[in-house]
């Protein structure tokens, strides 16, 4: 059985299990990381101190975009891992992107989230709203095309900036006008993956 190691509250975590949800592939998810801290044994697989890790088949990995290619291509079939490399491409293009959004939009998690009210720095948290805020531009661009970031269906490229976009609209940040991205959004919060597994408390 595939395991994944990470606590869930981890946006890269959140990644994965919501990704082996949709591919239905069965798996026991481990608490470490964060809270929960690093045993010995999670260092020998992953000396990062970073998480998730996966388990399967005798194989361990690291990099959460590298475990999604990895589930996608192992299970998921054309769906998630197309045979034509141009139709991969148009979603595999946001998997790496999502980490500048993330840049973006780290400090005002961080602070809106991990900080008490006393320790906050409302202005690094108005200066990440306005620069999360532009990149989420560029989503809302593509989505003119289509109505998946993968392309005409629900793929991949949809699973890492998925993750954000929950924060982006749970934080209290000022937002643009970006009604296609409101409506993909939407459109995610219906699959029972997504809500089980991305749509839980910011902590």
């Amino acid at each position: 059985m595939l395991i994944i190691w990470g606590r869930l509250n981890s946006h890269n975590v959140k990644k994965v299990a919501w990704a082996a949800e949709e591919m239905d592939i069965a798996y026991e998810r481990r608490d470490i990381g964060g809270a929960f801290g690093f045993t010995d044994a999670y260092l020998a697989m992953n000396p990062n101190r970073l998480i998730p890790t996966i388990e399967d088949d005798g194989l361990v990995l690291w990099e959460s975009n590298a475990i999604l290619r990895y589930l996608a291509a192992r299970y998921g079939g054309p769906g998630f891992w197309p045979a034509d490399p141009a139709a991969r491409a148009v979603g595999d293009k946001w998997m790496d992107w999502v980490f500048g959004y993330a840049d973006a939009q780290r400090d005002a998690f961080v602070h809106l989230v991990r900080r008490a009210p006393a320790e906050r720095d409302m202005a690094a948290v108005a200066a990440a709203a306005a620069a999360s805020g532009r990149m989420m531009q560029r989503v809302e661009a593509a989505l003119a095309a289509s109505d998946w970031l993968s392309g005409e269906r629900f793929g991949l490229g949809d699973i890492p900036m998925g993750v954000y976009a929950h924060t982006f609209f749970t934080l209290d940040i000022d937002r643009p006008s970006l009604p296609r991205v409101e409506a993909w959004y939407r459109r995610l919060t219906t699959r029972p993956p997504y809500a089980a597994n991305v749509m839980i408390p910011l902590t």
